[in-house]
């Protein structure tokens, strides 16, 4: 490991505001700290040409990369950049890593195969079989592929605890407030000041995995002082947590929008009886009073709600936002990549998010890594991110034509699309979908006008090739 050396700092103002290793004893520090040393260079062979643990000097601590967010997405780029060799910390804005939960907490074996990742028992919930799709009139479709329901606060919590093990060190209660470029001509890092007394900090690369908050894309501005990406479009989705539901251990999705708005609901059963019955709707004010009536008219009326096991008091609704528009235009940025909700990587039709934050904190380690190696952190060096996320993701503007298809349906219309469909969605293949296609142009020719075609394949699509539903 380099020694400590002191750094100057140059700063160049911008308009802008506020595969395992060794076990290693933790210490906790007066900052909510957790630190372990990290591998020397000679331990993992990386090819980085300068490696520092935290340095400081004039008080800023000087680290490779700074990881703004540590939800799935934040404590995976963590745990891939400490592997890596990289210099790590990770500031999270909340008290505790994993809370208050905001998503469904489900991921297939097809992603976790994809991200090599081993879970271990106790953050899984449950093993299920797949998905059933519930159209307006009741039919019932399954596209079966084994996964599992997370605990997804203790998910978080392995995920950065796996990190912090490979020498990141975390800071909880951090909020980061402004970004100033480092360096003259050529850019060298970013100085990032917040709320936390473990800033400021200057790193060469941040990794920006806040969430739907997209914080870094508000702080930093292009040349004509607009922020690096707008706000895209979101959808609310909620949820309670019910015991006693009945569940044969398939993920009910409930197309019906009556109730979610060019959205749908759900029933993610988990262990001992307990499942999480929620939605996602266009209509964000409405959004708890139709769940409420969803649940009234269903067979859901006479189970109870509880609190979730890391709520310990409130309303037992929990939920957020989550962006629907797609990529956002800039992932990167100069010694800047957004990762997960920040960067707009969720599944347009069933909005789920998780595998690829996940996937995208890999692409961000890769390319950091590489960067670091180089001596370049520029906007130019770091575009290899956005090649390997496009070469990998979903079709976005496909899925996104499809879904706004689909909503153009009427219940009626659709269910027709669902009866029309294989009752094993899993096996249809190339000319599956092209039967099904004909089948549905044979009964209504009109649906041709209306694009069925892709309102249909946009179910195909949103599975995607490696993250399966």
């Amino acid at each position: 490991m380099a020694d400590p050396k002191q750094v100057t700092l140059v700063f160049q103002r911008t308009n802008v505001l506020a595969q395992a290793a060794p076990s290693h004893g933790t210490r906790e520090a007066h900052s909510n700290e957790k630190v372990r040393p990290p591998p020397t260079v000679a331990d993992r062979g990386f090819l980085c040409k300068e490696l520092y643990r935290s340095v400081v000097a004039e008080g800023v601590t000087s680290c490779d990369v700074l990881v703004v967010g540590a939800g799935p997405g934040g404590g995976n780029a963590a745990l891939q950049c400490a592997r890596r060799g990289l210099s790590t910390i990770i500031i999270e804005d909340h008290k505790e890593i994993g809370t208050p939960v905001h998503c469904g907490e489900c991921i297939s074996e097809i992603a976790c195969q994809n991200l090599n990742l081993d879970l271990p028992e106790e953050v899984i919930s449950k093993r299920v079989h797949g998905i059933r799709v519930i159209f307006p009139d009741g039919t019932e479709k399954c596209l079966s592929e084994e996964g599992y329901v997370l605990e997804k606060h203790l998910f978080e919590r392995w995920i950065v605890d796996e990190a912090v093990a490979e020498g990141a060190s975390l800071h909880l209660g951090h909020k980061l407030q402004s970004m100033d470029r480092s360096g003259g001509s050529e850019f060298e890092g970013w100085l990032c000041q917040g709320k936390g007394d473990g800033f400021p900090i200057l790193a060469k690369i941040v990794i920006d995995a806040s969430g739907v908050a997209a914080v870094c894309s508000k702080l930093v501005q292009l040349e004509d002082e607009l922020p690096l990406n707008p706000q895209g479009k979101v959808v609310a989705g909620m949820q309670y947590e019910m015991v006693g539901v009945p569940t044969d251990g398939y993920l009910d999705f409930y197309i019906w929008p009556e109730y979610a708005e060019k959205g749908y609901l759900w029933m993610i059963p988990k262990r001992e009886g307990r499942a999480n019955v929620g939605l996602v709707t266009e209509d964000r004010p409405r959004a708890k009073k139709s769940l409420d009536e969803f649940i009234e008219n269903t067979h859901f009326k006479e189970l109870d709600q509880v609190l979730p096991p890391w709520k310990e008091k409130g309303n037992p609704a929990f939920g957020g936002t989550i962006p629907i528009s797609g990529p956002f235009e800039n992932t990167y940025f100069d010694g800047l990549i957004l990762v997960g909700d920040a960067a707009g990587f969720t599944s347009p039709l069933f909005e789920g998010g998780s595998h690829l934050a996940l996937k995208s904190a890999v692409f961000a380690a890769e390319t950091a890594a590489a960067a670091i190696s180089d001596g370049d952190l520029s906007s130019e060096r770091l575009s290899e991110y956005q090649r390997l996320w496009s070469n990998e993701f979903p079709p976005y503007d496909k899925i996104i034509r499809g879904k706004n298809a689909l909503f153009d349906l009427t219940d009626d219309e659709m269910s027709l699309m669902g009866r029309c469909f294989p009752d094993e969605m899993g096996s249809m293949g190339i000319s599956g979908k092209a039967m099904v296609g004909v089948r549905l142009l044979m009964k209504r020719p009109g649906l041709y006008f209306k694009s069925i075609v892709p309102a249909m394949l946009a179910f195909g699509y949103s599975r995607a090739k490696y993250y399966g539903w």
